[in-house]
């Protein structure tokens, strides 16, 4: 993965819009999280396949970056993405690395299932 150039996803997010897409979005600090420490809370977030219509996207900010999904019936909201790329499936894969480099938040749109 790269570090997000604004543009770029900007531009790669606009290849989702108006057509049935799937995501995936994940959130956790579940795995990285003291368990032994009860003053840590654990908590996440996952919904994978989830076959969407984006109307409009959009990518703000200056590291980290959030993403606003407009769906047909509501909004996908996506905050401290640091990374993305594209991969071999045509997938645009965004992710947000804590200072440490471990994943913090997974958003992922594709235009056929995970």
């Amino acid at each position: 993965m790269q570090q997000i150039q604004i543009e770029a996803v900007q531009a790669a997010l606009q290849k989702y819009l108006e057509k049935p897409v799937y995501i995936h979005l994940e959130t956790t600090n579940g795995a990285y999280a003291n368990h032994f420490n009860e003053k840590v809370m654990t908590v996440n977030a996952f919904i994978r396949n989830a076959k969407v219509t984006i109307q409009r996207a959009t990518i703000v900010g200056k590291n980290p970056y959030r993403v606003g999904l407009k769906l047909e019936e509501g909004w996908v909201v996506s905050e401290g993405l640091t990374d993305w790329e594209i991969n071999e499936k045509d997938q645009l894969l965004l992710a947000g690395h804590n200072p440490e480099g471990k994943l913090a938040i997974a958003l992922q749109l594709s235009h056929s299932p995970f």
